[in-house]
């Protein structure tokens, strides 16, 4: 097994993709769980039930939620558009924690900053080689090359 020294960059080694991948598809899969209902709710009454934030509809509300813990997990599975996907959800964790879930306990608040947490170390490192956006790079550098 390789081991990472000085003269190895962290962003090369293998282990470190693998790690990545795991992360991105795991927190996704984890948020489905919360989303899909969500939509459910969505395309059943509108949301109207749904908490509103910030002066918005709770059917506006409830359609961003739905987007960023949705449709923003599936990119984030793929590694499509990754860093646009982790600031919606990351966003939408900070709001569910400090906003919505402002006036409750901790323990109610914990989930979505486990989310957060997460979901900025992502933003942080990027979805790694692994990824669509990770494969439409090198493309992009090739057809320069050759250009």
């Amino acid at each position: 097994m390789a081991t990472i020294t000085s003269q190895t960059p962290i962003g090369s080694h293998r282990l470190y993709d693998i790690a990545l991948l795991t992360v991105r598809i795991g927190i996704s899969l984890m948020m489905l769980t919360h989303g899909l209902p969500k939509l459910e709710l969505l395309l059943s009454d509108g949301g109207s039930k749904f908490p509103s934030v910030g002066g918005m509809s709770p059917a506006l509300t409830l359609g961003l939620t739905v987007f960023s813990e949705f449709v923003c997990s599936l990119l984030l599975i793929f590694g499509l558009f990754t860093r646009f996907a982790l600031a919606a959800l990351a966003f939408t964790m900070f709001v569910a924690a400090l906003v919505v879930h402002a006036a409750d306990d901790f323990s109610v608040k914990e989930m979505s900053l486990h989310y957060l947490l997460v979901y900025s170390m992502l933003l942080l490192t990027g979805g790694g080689r692994f990824s669509i956006d990770h494969w439409w790079k090198l493309e992009r550098n090739k057809k320069s090359i050759n250009s």
